[in-house]
């Protein structure tokens, strides 16, 4: 008898611009990087984990990341490398799952739901997927497995950067009554 139960797996890619911009320009490794409109006006769309340390954060006024971080390395970032990059990674999404919805280039839902005989556990699942990301994207993702979508949401996100988290339906009570109300998406 197939498992019955939802298992959702959110795979979201860690900085993802301001990741391929390292991966690609290896002289930016190490040192903090904001993608967005480089312009006092414009916005972050994505800060590198360095850039993230002195409070840069995507969504962020650029004249702000800049009084926060003078030295970092700011770039307009390029939509179309960073497409061909998110078709690659969903091509590795949906290799490793029968049913997968996109939220944006870099993140997306996968549903596992009876599919443990077939393709392993959720953890195994999303372990492979990490694993082969980094191996043929030289990129990370982190993870974050549950029974509802809203959870594995939360769940990726307190993974980060690089990791994986499961919650066992049994757990999301727990899980979720001690984050503060803004964590939920």
């Amino acid at each position: 008898m197939a498992n019955r139960s939802r298992v959702i797996l959110h795979a979201d890619m860690d900085a993802f611009y301001a990741s391929v911009e390292q991966r690609d320009r290896p002289e930016l490794r190490g040192l903090p990087v904001v993608v967005g409109g480089p312009s006092d006006r414009g916005v972050v769309a994505a800060a590198s984990y360095e850039a993230r340390r002195f409070g840069i954060h995507s969504a962020m006024p650029t004249a702000e990341a800049r009084r926060l971080c003078p030295e970092a390395v700011f770039l307009r970032g390029d939509m179309k490398r960073y497409a061909t990059e998110s078709r690659k990674i969903f091509a590795i999404f949906r290799d490793s799952a029968p049913r997968v919805e996109g939220l944006s280039l870099d993140e997306a839902f996968l549903d596992l739901s009876g599919t443990l005989r077939a393709i392993g556990s959720p953890r195994e699942v999303g372990e492979r997927l990490r694993s082969r990301v980094r191996k043929e994207l030289e990129l990370v993702v982190s993870v974050g497995i549950a029974p509802v979508k809203m959870v594995a949401k939360i769940a990726s996100a307190m993974a980060k950067p690089d990791g994986l988290l499961e919650v066992a339906a049994k757990d999301v009570k727990d899980f979720l009554s001690p984050l503060p109300v803004r964590r939920l998406w």
